[in-house]
Formats: structure tokens, sequence, C-alpha cells
């Protein structure tokens, strides 16, 4: 009985472990949970995670935003990936240049420059696109 109570105990735990940092993105295999292209380009990923733990990659920054304002997840963490080097900013840090060739169209790449768009001003760029 007390291995067994273990056991439930050691599968609850693992269940409820919600990463607070960022997961590998299978690139060219892992699909966008909005639009469901192929993630392709590392330098527009994006990837949130819900309170829940569920982990949900996107292609395009404009996806996530888009999601973030059709869905209204709960988010224990959302980072985007800088457009410029090999890292991820966080949503507390990141900003926006506008005009870039991303996926699927959104023109928004994730900068850690302040004198881009911050992240409520992205939100409201792409709530306002067709």
């Amino acid at each position: 009985m007390r291995d067994r109570a273990l056991l439930v105990l050691a599968c609850v735990a693992a269940c409820h472990s919600i990463p607070d940092a960022p997961v590998a993105i299978a690139y060219d295999r892992e699909a966008c949970a909005h639009c469901h292209m192929l993630i392709g380009d590392p330098r527009y990923a994006v990837q949130l995670v819900t309170d829940a733990g569920d982990v949900l990659d996107f292609d395009d920054p404009g996806c996530a935003l888009r999601y973030l304002a059709e869905v209204h997840p709960a988010v224990h963490r959302l980072w985007f990936r800088d457009a410029g080097h090999d890292r991820w900013l966080a949503a507390a840090e990141v900003h926006f240049a506008r005009g870039a060739t991303t996926p699927m169209g959104s023109g928004l790449a994730a900068v850690a420059a302040a004198d881009g768009l911050d992240l409520d001003q992205a939100t409201a760029l792409i709530a306002r696109a067709p």
C-alpha cells in the first residue's frame, strides 16, 4: 500500500511539473499552435507555458499574440526568440521591431532594444490587422 501511495505521489508531481525555462522546439517538425504551419525559422519562434503546464509553440509573434487574444489562456511563462541573437526574451523584457519578413506576415521581430513596440503596443497592432 505504501509503495502504491508513493507511486501516485510521484505521478502527480511529474504531471504538475511546469517549465520555468523555454523547452526545445523541434524546428521543421513541430506545428504552430495557432496557424498549424511548421515552425521553421527560430528567429521568430514564441513559446507559451500555461498555468496548467501546457507548452505551446508558435512560428510568428503575430500568431502568438492572436492566440493570446482569442483564447485568453492563463499564462505561466511567455518567451519570444530574439530575432537578432540566439536567445529567448521573457515577455517582460521583449520589444518588437516592425518590418521584418516573418513566417505568417505579422512583420514583428522580437528584440531586446527598448526603442521598439512594447508587448501591449504589438498586441494592439495585431488586433487591428485583418
